[in-house]
């Protein structure tokens, strides 16, 4: 018996890391192998043309989960019904451009999406932002959409911990299968913390079997910088990559994480840690039931407080940038999330879950 599908929208569906991503979402990696789906292809006006060819491409490969394919020129329509929104499309980084100006041009393109994703998006979408910057970007898009909850939204910081995942395994003879419990704390950005004080290597503490000279001075740099290494050595930025890391981030959202592991995602601060509440940073959660929750009680070294500062700082910098595009009306969702329970743990609630003043019985559970 074959489910009913879903809708997936992908903007900058003919870039170069949709070109990877689309096939895999087909296949069934993303949302499981008996979730058929149903792609909603958005493109700018001058890309349909090679929007076209994947989709014919796509229809050449007969995948049995792929529903239907359709394809659209704004993202008003591109998002109608949409249970899953992966926002890949954003304006790249030209020559003399400074981070700044990048800010500014995809903050307006950020806000248009997520007035549409308000009007005409599943109320229960579940929202990916890949487009640099893309903790800011993913904050100007949920502030855009005064009807969604800011725990719809989230962005992309799995590729960061897939990288963090990979290199320690490469330089400790482990496979990546054996490495867990890395976190990447804060902004996709070189500023970003890739943290092994509670990653393991076959359940042995990994900050114990590597050189802390090599983590500092190599880890640390080699994990920010990565993707302007791979810049350089292919003269392309990474999409690849990406396109898993999108893949594994949204399997484990949908689909829960693995007993015990956990995951690295860009969401909307709660001040945990003593992160600054209504901005978009990366923290480590567990997955469950379609929901995430940020793993609490992670002891910091003092090392970790300062890195954590760090990244913290730039990203209430990209915030002051952008904050024209911040509607006031939704800064009051971003500064308190709804749903705290008795613990004082934020359940990041979506919305599915028993209303809050119902006068029946209802549990909040955390995962």
């Amino acid at each position: 018996m074959m489910r009913r599908p879903v809708r997936v929208a992908v903007t900058g569906a003919a870039g170069a890391i949709s070109y990877s991503l689309l096939f895999k979402i087909a296949a069934g990696e993303m949302m499981g192998k008996d979730q058929p789906v149903i792609l909603q292809l958005i493109e700018i006006p001058q890309a349909m043309d090679a929007l076209r060819g994947v989709a014919m491409e796509l229809m050449d490969c007969a995948y049995p989960l792929l529903h239907t394919i359709t394809l659209h020129d704004n993202v008003e329509d591109g998002f109608k019904n949409a249970h899953y929104a992966l926002l890949v499309g954003a304006r790249p980084r030209g020559p003399g451009m400074e981070r700044s100006d990048l800010i500014e041009v995809n903050g307006e393109i950020f806000a248009r999406q997520g007035k549409a994703l308000n009007d005409y998006a599943n109320r229960d979408v579940k929202v990916l932002i890949t487009g640099n910057p893309a903790n800011t970007n993913a904050l100007i898009a949920s502030r855009n959409a005064p009807d969604l909850s800011p725990s719809q939204f989230t962005c992309l910081t799995r590729l960061d911990h897939n990288r963090a995942k990979g290199i320690l395994a490469n330089q400790t003879g482990a496979t990546p299968r054996d490495v867990n419990g890395i976190i990447v704390w804060g902004n996709h950005s070189p500023t970003q913390y890739p943290d092994l004080h509670h990653a393991t290597i076959l359940g042995e503490p990994a900050i114990n079997q590597v050189d802390m000279n090599w983590y500092k001075e190599e880890f640390i740099p080699k994990v920010q910088q990565r993707g302007s290494e791979i810049i350089q050595a292919r003269g392309l930025s990474s999409a690849a990559s990406a396109a898993q890391a999108i893949v594994d981030h949204m399997h484990d959202w949908v689909l829960g994480t693995e007993p015990g592991e956990v995951a690295s995602m860009g969401i909307l601060s709660d001040g945990s840690y003593g992160v600054e509440k209504g901005i978009f940073y990366s923290f480590p959660v567990r997955c469950n039931y379609g929901r995430y929750q940020i793993v609490q009680g992670i002891e910091l070294n003092d090392f970790s407080k300062e890195c954590l500062k760090v990244t913290e700082q730039e990203l209430l910098e990209e915030k002051a940038v952008v904050n024209h595009l911040l509607p006031e009306e939704t800064a009051a969702s971003h500064d308190n999330l709804s749903i705290c329970l008795r613990s004082g743990v934020t359940l990041y609630a979506d919305g599915t879950g028993p209303d809050q003043d119902s006068k029946f019985m209802t549990t909040n559970r955390v995962m």
